[in-house]
């Protein structure tokens, strides 16, 4: 009897033992489950992507320089860098005050040299006068001698001699006036056409200084945003974008507005993916300072050959234009972001997180969460994404870990 109370005894406890073994696998193997993250396996259409980065770039941009043949420019005021403008809008202003005096300088060497053409040509008119006059008197002498002349059958011979020599002086007398008179004419017109060319000048001067004032202030070309270029006056190690009291100099770029309708993503694009990409696919842009939202955009160019970047070291890349169907105020030109380029697309597909797929004897395998335990399940891959892979050989709405179970197992031990 004590031999049979020992061995039941024995037994009890190899019972309460495995009892409370099983009890601890579970308790570990549920607290497992509530610390690895899990994703749910979705069913829809899958997108074959290929991602890109890239930035933002205005396909037409018109640059705002400063005036040309005006000197002494001065800046005085600037609308704010980054800001909106609409067409026509004032964007840079400079100091009118050296033109306006100039402008005053100009306008009162015009009245003078309107002065001294009116004078001139008062002056000619009194001269022309003065020699019509004499030139009158001259022909009525040469006249009165003719008369003379032909009364030389009835008076002497002496006095038609006499009457003959006053009619050869009186028609020298009529040259000499007629030579005088055209003289005074052609020298009076030749004074009188250098004040005009002075006072033409004059007003040259003054329509070109009144150009020069109205091209003080400088206005938008288009609506979109204005930015500064930098000041290389102070040399390239110095240069700054243009700011209020900058020397400008003629025809100098100060800025340029771009066209925000006109917004694109450049993206790099690595050789090895330049085959599967074509003009005219379906294309998603995101940007890093809006990541909630995606830009649809369609990629209208590809570089037919690499181009090599700035970056150190250097790479060559293909470069792909995708201009936005939706552009968005808050988009700036050089803004960061990616571009993920539509390649195909699989109908009903299951698709897992990237981070749910492992591998597992050279084969790729998910790990779907059971309760108390995880399963290991084969899967066949259809399409890779960056963030997100299409599979077959789960259902959808499975629960995938994102976290291969061994691994972390074997790391709290």
């Amino acid at each position: 009897m004590r031999f049979r109370w020992k061995w039941g005894i024995g037994i009890a406890a190899l019972a309460l033992a495995a009892f409370g073994g099983v009890m601890g696998w579970r308790a570990r193997a549920a607290r497992a489950e509530g610390t690895l993250a899990t994703a749910e396996a979705r069913k829809g259409e899958f997108l074959v992507l290929i991602r890109c980065r890239g930035e933002l770039k205005a396909r037409r941009s018109v640059q705002v320089s400063a005036p040309v043949n005006v000197p002494e420019l001065r800046i005085v005021w600037l609308a704010p860098s980054g800001s909106p403008v609409r067409e026509a809008d004032p964007v840079v202003r400079f100091d009118p005050s050296s033109a306006r005096q100039q402008l005053a300088e100009k306008e009162a060497a015009l009245k003078q040299a309107q002065a001294a053409l009116d004078q001139a040509t008062a002056e000619a008119g009194i001269v022309a006068e003065q020699d019509r006059r004499s030139l009158a008197e001259a022909r009525y002498q040469v006249e009165r001698a003719r008369l003379e002349v032909s009364l030389t059958e009835i008076v002497s011979a002496l006095k038609a001699a006499e009457s003959k020599i006053d009619l050869s002086v009186a028609e020298r007398r009529l040259s000499a006036q007629a030579a005088n008179a055209k003289l005074g004419e052609v020298s009076s017109a030749a004074r009188i056409a250098s004040l005009k060319r002075q006072r033409d000048k004059a007003r040259d001067e003054v329509e070109l200084t009144k150009e020069r004032l109205s091209k003080m202030e400088l206005k938008a070309p288009l609506s979109g945003i204005m930015i500064y270029l930098p000041n290389y006056s102070q040399g390239w190690m110095n240069a700054k974008p243009f700011k209020v009291g900058d020397q400008v100099w003629p025809g100098a770029p100060l800025g340029e507005i771009p066209d925000l309708a006109t917004l694109e993503m450049e993206g790099r694009i690595e050789e090895i993916d330049r085959g599967r990409i074509a003009v005219g696919q379906q294309v998603r842009v995101r940007v890093d300072s809006l990541p909630e939202k995606n830009f649809p955009a369609r990629l209208g160019q590809l570089s037919p050959m690499t181009l090599m970047g700035f970056e150190w070291p250097p790479t060559r890349t293909f470069r792909g234009l995708a201009a936005l169907e939706q552009p968005d105020a808050r988009l700036r030109p050089g803004m960061n972001g990616s571009m993920d380029v539509v390649v195909s697309r699989i109908p009903n597909a299951v698709s897992i997180p990237a981070k749910a797929l492992f591998t597992l004897r050279g084969k790729p395998v998910v790990y779907l969460a059971r309760p108390g335990r995880y399963e290991t399940r084969e899967v066949k891959v259809l399409a890779r994404n960056p963030d997100e892979v299409a599979v077959e050989g789960i259902p959808e709405k499975s629960k995938v870990t994102l976290v291969e179970p061994e691994t972390r197992e074997r790391s709290r031990i």
